[in-house]
């Protein structure tokens, strides 16, 4: 989504780009504010001008909130004033990354299980809807699911747990070839932006602040890169709705797909 993180997010390359139409790929500055609330009504707008001439559209991606934005839909989520954004970021500064951790698994467990606990900002983003609101952010995020005028196809594709360790490990050492030291290194004066907290930009910027080695920064990266893998699994699991394969049986998906096509009679389709 960011158009200046190409390596980072492992951006569709020009070559892929251009074999089929994408959305939402480079359409985003790391500068802008940009919700998954804001990333459902533009892809449930985009979505109802792409069933006008296609049967089907792929949604694909891993983000757990984003997908369930489109699939299920968010509550509104209120806006934080700024007394309360102001006591926790305090609470932070003064009792550090451990508390806040524990303070979220405490009042909201579930999505203890699933958020970025090494990220500071979304813990405290969770907790300051639970000050807020008297309710877990878990609550507001999944609410009542909204009805979706077309037919939805889970997939989920996975791997054994040794094979999907290695490839992650393998991905990352790609990708500093690649030359993610190198686009990490141009956005370090931004990097308190939540586009650049995330896993492969944080553990460098660790690094070039003095606080460890290369080496460790980027064994830091494969052990985040796998803790998020595993966060993933735990979401998805959870729903019943997806179907699970190995990402090389590509005859048996597509069967399953068409399957599922005929049962559902329907002629929109979001998989």
């Amino acid at each position: 989504m960011y158009k200046e993180l190409k390596i980072g997010t492992a951006a569709p390359t020009p070559e892929v780009l251009s074999q089929v139409q994408h959305y939402f790929v480079g359409t985003h500055s790391i500068f802008d504010h940009y919700s998954a609330g804001q990333y459902e009504q533009d892809a449930i707008a985009l979505l109802d001008k792409l069933f006008v001439k296609h049967p089907v559209v792929l949604l694909i991606g891993g983000s757990m909130m984003y997908i369930d934005a489109v699939c299920k839909g968010f509550d509104d989520i209120p806006s934080v004033d700024v007394q309360t954004r102001k006591k926790w970021q305090q609470i932070y500064a003064e009792k550090g990354l451990e508390y806040i951790q524990q303070e979220l698994t405490r009042l909201d467990p579930e999505h203890a299980q699933v958020v970025d606990m090494q990220n500071h900002k979304r813990i405290i983003r969770a907790l300051e809807i639970c000050s807020i609101t008297g309710k877990t952010y878990s609550e507001l995020r999944i609410g009542k699911q909204k009805d979706r005028n077309f037919n939805i196809i889970k997939i989920g594709l996975n791997r054994p747990r040794a094979e999907l360790y290695e490839r992650i490990n393998q991905r990352v050492d790609m990708m500093m070839q690649d030359g993610l030291l190198e686009e990490a290194k141009l956005y370090y004066p931004h990097k308190h932006l939540n586009a650049l907290n995330t896993v492969g930009y944080k553990e460098l910027y660790e690094y070039m602040d003095g606080n460890c080695s290369l080496e460790e920064a980027v064994q830091k990266v494969k052990q985040d890169s796998r803790r998020y893998a595993k966060r993933q699994l735990t979401w998805f699991n959870s729903d019943k709705d997806i179907r699970w394969f190995h990402p090389d049986d590509a005859e048996e998906i597509i069967n399953f797909v068409n399957l599922q096509l005929n049962i559902s009679g329907k002629s929109r389709s979001s998989s």
